[in-house]
């Protein structure tokens, strides 16, 4: 199969101010503010919810591509996907600009300051699948520039590309008729708990208006696990306990990830969401996105570990 990923690609940068904002804040002058931290620690990350799909779905054996833009600081990050098996070849810089950028600043209280650019992910709205990607077999449009998720929901409609739809992050942005296009005939709405809840108010759907309008659903829930809805049944996924929780961000990108390849080796619907679930769990235990690795031999037996695929993953050894 040919997948195709959507969605941002960013830098996060992450600062540590070893003391607490409050402590610079005048209640009498908030109006004029006007304030330089010296932080501890900078850290810059790769992020993003393209790569962040592609390299948990490289890591499990797929050779996902990325069609997205990004900057002219971009050419390490390529390398980066490219050793780790994602093609990125769609991924086109923008030579006057930089890849988005998230900048946060945490206090030792963990107050945050944070600002986010933009940047290349603005020019997202001139890629097209009909360029780079009319033969694709299953893509996934996740969180990116507004007016590029909705072309991009469009184009996979009319050239019949089979396409996950995940606003994620930008539910909170868009109105009800903005989800209602995105979601109309995708062949899964991918979202959170909180997120599925937010659609259904902004839309006025119920569950069942919902799933006449989709094709598959999966809602994650943290450590409650995920519901997955498909082929007429529903599955409740449990969570994997992970040995230690350091960072939540990025995990609902490797449940996707996890599930997407399974759908591209022919999984059954329960496996495909138990190895989501796990691919999940190996984010939470990382400070980082992308910073999680394991082979596909160390991924199956610790999936092993929790549940039985009566022999499903050995695909994943072949």
């Amino acid at each position: 199969m040919k997948i195709v990923i959507t969605g941002s690609i960013a830098y996060d940068y992450l600062m540590f101010f070893p003391g607490k904002f409050t402590d610079s804040l005048l209640a009498d002058q908030l109006h004029t503010i006007s304030l330089s931290f010296l932080v501890d620690s900078l850290k810059r990350q790769r992020g993003g919810t393209a790569p962040n799909i592609a390299y948990t779905m490289g890591l499990l054996g797929g050779r996902p591509m990325v069609m997205a833009t990004a900057g002219q600081d971009f050419g390490d990050y390529r390398g980066w996907l490219e050793q780790h098996g994602v093609n990125t070849s769609a991924i086109i810089e923008i030579e006057d600009d930089f890849t988005a950028s998230f900048f946060v600043n945490t206090d030792q209280e963990q107050n945050q300051i944070a600002s986010f650019y933009t940047g290349a992910m603005s020019h997202a709205h001139n890629l097209s699948f009909k360029q780079y990607a009319a033969d694709a077999n299953l893509a996934i449009i996740s969180p990116n520039a507004p007016d590029a998720m909705s072309k991009y929901a469009d184009e996979c409609r009319e050239l019949g590309i089979p396409f996950i739809y995940d606003p994620s992050q930008q539910t909170a942005r868009f109105n009800g008729e903005q989800l209602l296009h995105g979601l109309e005939g995708c062949a899964m709405l991918s979202v959170n708990q909180y997120e599925y809840e937010l659609i259904q108010e902004k839309t006025g759907l119920s569950e069942a208006e919902m799933m006449e309008r989709i094709g598959a659903l999966l809602v994650t829930r943290a450590k409650d696990g995920a519901l997955l809805v498909a082929d007429g049944a529903t599955y409740h996924i449990p969570s994997v306990p992970p040995r230690a929780i350091v960072d939540p961000t990025g995990a609902g990108d490797a449940f996707r990830a996890g599930l997407m390849r399974s759908m591209e080796l022919g999984l059954p619907w329960d496996v495909a969401g138990r190895v989501g679930a796990l691919a999940a769990t190996y984010v939470l235990e990382n400070l980082g996105t992308q910073a999680h690795f394991y082979t596909p031999a160390e991924f199956v037996a610790r999936y092993r570990e929790h549940f039985n695929d009566e022999g499903a993953l050995d695909i994943l050894l072949a």
